[in-house]
């Protein structure tokens, strides 16, 4: 894939189906795709396909998602069966952040990542960026600055822990903020 060069970092958000972030970065000018295995919910440039295979395209800046479904340690109970899922979705984020790519961010819920690879950089909860909810997310981060909070609210419900399950609840769950999408692209997109 080539990248067309529109102006501003090349950023590439990894495992990214919602285009919450590339289309904040996206609006500030940046030449922003996002890549996943499924299709963008939104228009927007987007890399349907395994992002291992873009990696090496030549992208000033990452910011990747990768699925938490075997690394998150609300599923501790469940780990001693999926040892090898681990394992892969562990090598997976070892291959994001080998990438050669000099500025990236890893962003996960609490997850084995921290013991089996290094603490995350910085914790971040969507009540510092105007959500009045809780989620706690780490972000691993490599030649980028910790996010500065822009708008802390009142309020901590923890919607997104409490939702039912459901056929799209780990779509609803996987979302970013767009207050936090919004402070990544403003501070990150100067970096």
């Amino acid at each position: 894939m080539e990248i067309q060069d529109g102006g501003g970092v090349k950023v590439l958000i990894a495992c990214e189906f919602s285009g919450v972030v590339r289309d904040a970065f996206a609006a500030r000018g940046h030449d922003a795709w996002s890549c996943d295995l499924l299709p963008s919910e939104r228009p927007g440039q987007h890399i349907q396909g395994d992002v291992l295979s873009v990696l090496g395209d030549g992208w000033d800046m990452m910011i990747a998602h990768p699925p938490c479904t075997h690394l998150a340690v609300s599923g501790a109970r469940w780990f001693k069966d999926k040892r090898a899922e681990q394992t892969a979705a562990l090598e997976f984020v070892r291959d994001l952040m080998a990438a050669p790519i000099l500025r990236w961010a890893i962003e996960n819920p609490v997850s084995i990542i921290s013991s089996r690879i290094r603490k995350p950089d910085q914790v971040i909860q969507p009540w510092q960026f105007g959500h009045g909810e809780t989620k706690t997310t780490c972000l691993w981060l490599h030649g980028l600055p910790k996010l500065t909070p822009t708008n802390i609210v009142e309020g901590r419900e923890a919607r997104v822990h409490l939702m039912p399950p459901g056929p799209n609840r780990w779509a609803e769950r996987s979302r970013t903020f767009s207050g936090i999408a919004e402070a990544m692209a403003d501070q990150w997109g100067q970096a």
